[in-house]
């Protein structure tokens, strides 16, 4: 390979969706040249839409990609890896870098160890965060799967331009580390939305949803729909751990339901409890994520007062410790390597158990008030049939599923994400300045 440099070196970019376009983007304003493919059928719309940014050329397919390019990202979903790289990795041009981009790093090192030419070096990467979230001071996992250090040096020169914290581990590593830190907060968000859907409701429009925990959990479960489906399934159905956290998690729902609805005040308020104890035990450091209703009552969809706020079981936040309970994760373990998101479900977490006059509210509530019960019913439900669709391996299922209701909340997309994104600043700020 030829010395690395901004003259001498190309990048290529192998799959051009949301996160494929802000690498390149990123990439070539900090001056390296880019090679990008997609689709056969996209061809000439991307050709338009990156027409006036200089350093990027949109070439038709990943084989002309490969020839040219010195350090290669495939950026595609996780369940077609082995076919995209099976067809484009032997061009690989001679001493290349390879790398990958999905949230699932198993399949995507077994793709490269078997398609990819021996001369080729691998080093795989993950952007903690979403493309509308700013890189800088976000996690970037580097993996350097079979490559010298000098190779990991040149990646890590490439990828400066993010302004992201490296943070190095084996493939093995990064699925357990994912699995633990999104694959439970990912299914809480998708259940939600499934009851909601299923009861009819668009839960802004009624007092039951108000202030700021039920706003973290409006936003961030229609951010999650307004994104594609393809992110969330990856992790989930290929990620034999996140597998296993995803079927606790509807054990933990369902469990706790039960409790609920035969009235065992006792036994519930001993399990949750003792399930707090164990992840926020004494001696656990705060990472700053405290996130008061105060601080979050401005990023609402509803126009309802927030003194018309109903008590909330919390169902899916009590039911989040208790399956991390059962599992052994410790969430503060892992925040080096944490999304935005979990933080920010982690915050709200551990803002209702350290707070015992809110988490009693909530556990009597679960008991003595039955306007939350249908909507636990649903939620209930949702949480196991997620749990099902991912245990079945169906991409296809996931996929019908997760459409379904993304249409359902489609109209409200647009302010949901602004206020969304809003969130998210405020959050990033506070766990950046204050955090790890």
């Amino acid at each position: 390979m030829v010395k690395f440099s901004k003259e001498t070196a190309s990048i290529g970019i192998i799959g051009m969706g949301d996160m494929g376009k802000m690498y390149a983007q990123r990439l070539s304003r900090a001056g390296w040249r880019i090679n990008a493919c997609d689709k056969a059928d996209v061809y000439e719309s991307l050709k338009t839409e990156f027409d006036s940014l200089s350093g990027v050329t949109i070439l038709p397919n990943g084989h002309l990609v490969s020839r040219v390019s010195d350090y290669i990202i495939y950026s595609v979903e996780a369940g077609v890896i082995d076919r995209v790289v099976a067809e484009y990795g032997p061009s690989t041009k001679l001493g290349a870098i390879v790398g990958g981009q999905t949230s699932c790093k198993a399949p995507e090192l077994a793709a490269f160890d078997k398609h990819l030419p021996p001369d080729v070096e691998v080093i795989s990467c993950h952007s903690l965060h979403g493309p509308n979230v700013n890189p800088n001071g976000q996690p970037l996992v580097l993996i350097k799967h079979r490559a010298s250090d000098e190779s990991l040096h040149t990646v890590e020169e490439v990828l400066s331009c993010f302004g992201s914290e490296y943070v190095y581990l084996t493939g093995e590593m990064h699925d357990r580390i994912t699995a633990d830190t999104q694959a439970v907060t990912h299914a809480a968000f998708l259940s939600m939305g499934t009851a909601w859907q299923a009861n009819a409701c668009f839960p802004w429009e009624f007092g039951r949803w108000v202030g700021g925990i039920e706003n973290v959990k409006i936003n961030i479960t229609l951010r999650i729909y307004s994104n594609k489906w393809h992110v969330y399934a990856g992790l989930a159905i290929l990620n034999p751990a996140a597998k296993r956290q995803i079927r606790t998690y509807a054990e933990s729902v369902t469990e706790l339901y039960k409790l609920m609805i035969q009235g065992r005040r006792d036994e519930l308020k001993s399990r949750v409890k003792a399930a707090g104890e164990a992840v926020f035990r004494a001696g656990t450091t705060r990472q700053d994520l405290l996130l008061k209703d105060d601080v979050l009552d401005r990023y609402s969809l509803s126009n309802q007062p927030r003194e018309e706020q109903r008590r909330n079981s919390h169902l899916s936040l009590l039911a989040i410790v208790d399956c991390w309970s059962k599992l052994g994760i410790v969430p503060y373990d892992h925040m080096i390597c944490s999304t935005p998101l979990f933080r920010l479900w982690l915050g709200v977490t551990e803002y209702l158990f350290r707070s015992p006059d809110l988490l009693e509210e909530a556990l009597d509530t679960a008991i003595d008030d039955r306007h939350f019960r249908s909507d636990d019913l649903e939620f209930t439900f949702a949480a196991r049939a997620w749990s099902d669709c991912v245990s079945f391996g169906d991409f296809e299922s996931y996929r019908d599923r997760f459409e379904r209701i993304q249409e359902y909340f489609a109209p409200r997309f647009p302010e949901a994400v602004k206020l969304g994104n809003e969130m998210m600043k405020t959050i990033l700020e506070k766990t950046t300045s204050g955090g790890p």
